[in-house]
């Protein structure tokens, strides 16, 4: 199965990306261990995890229920602690870092895009593409602020309220948040859960274009092999483990896949 983007565009195999070479590293972990708990209760939620996340490019990490994957997401943007191994982020290593500097670096290189959009109700639409960069006491380069109003097609909605949005809308406003400071990586978690077919194809299709259109780092976590289907490659985790990664996946190769995962 093959989904059209809002593009037109075929996002199965053959889709006619441009190959891209030596890509830089955006994410990376090695030999990640991530347990929570401890004595009999302990759940190793990730077993020695190393994967590597160009930048420039949209990868999204699967597997079934319990795997790690949400785990490994919020090891990566450094929002869990690990137990052991180590964590770089945009060529830094995080793994030792304190609270403050945690939270420098989230907020200069790192965006997050939810499943809950998580959207300040009594804010506009604009004011909370920029809050991140507010509350950091920074700037949005106007340019580049420009294209992401019109990459999402929010131009008319800037003065709206979340209230006053679609889903699909929210989600859009979400997506211009975090891409708004410019981070090394975005990460997104289940970012169309929430969202109908049509809602969905379309936030995917330009979180693809800001990939292939602007250089962004997309990593996306997801359980829907069609929102795999938008990714330059599928990192697969079963009980805490890389068990496989598949370079241009289509929705039926994932299926496939997972199917052979799930008991």
């Amino acid at each position: 199965m093959t989904t059209a983007g809002p593009t037109g565009r075929s996002t199965g195999a053959g889709r006619g990306r441009q190959e891209k070479t030596a890509p830089e590293t955006a994410s990376s972990a090695v030999d990640l261990v991530k347990i929570f708990g401890a004595g009999d209760t302990a759940v190793r939620a990730l077993d020695g995890v190393t994967v590597e996340f160009p930048a420039a490019r949209m990868s999204a990490i699967m597997g079934p229920s319990g795997s790690g994957k949400s785990t490994l997401m919020h090891c990566l943007a450094g929002l869990d602690d690990v137990t052991s191994g180590r964590v770089t982020l945009g060529g830094t290593d995080i793994t030792d870092l304190g609270d403050k500097e945690l939270t420098a670096i989230r907020r200069q290189r790192v965006g997050f895009v939810f499943q809950s959009f998580n959207l300040v109700p009594t804010l506009t639409a604009e004011e909370n593409i920029t809050l991140p960069m507010d509350l950091a006491g920074t700037k949005p380069e106007a340019d580049w602020l420009s294209s992401l109003i019109d990459l999402f097609g929010l131009s008319d909605r800037l003065s709206h309220r979340p209230d006053q949005l679609s889903g699909g809308q929210q989600q859009r406003v979400a997506c211009a948040r975090a891409l708004a400071s410019r981070p090394a990586v975005v990460f997104a978690d289940e970012p169309t859960g929430n969202l109908d077919t049509r809602a969905s194809g379309e936030v995917l299709g330009l979180l693809r274009r800001s990939v292939d259109d602007l250089g962004q780092t997309v990593v996306m976590v997801t359980h829907d092999p069609a929102s795999a289907s938008y990714a330059d490659r599928a990192v697969f985790l079963l009980d805490g483990a890389v068990v496989d990664d598949m370079a241009r996946p289509t929705a039926t190769k994932v299926l496939s896949r997972m199917k052979t995962l799930t008991p």
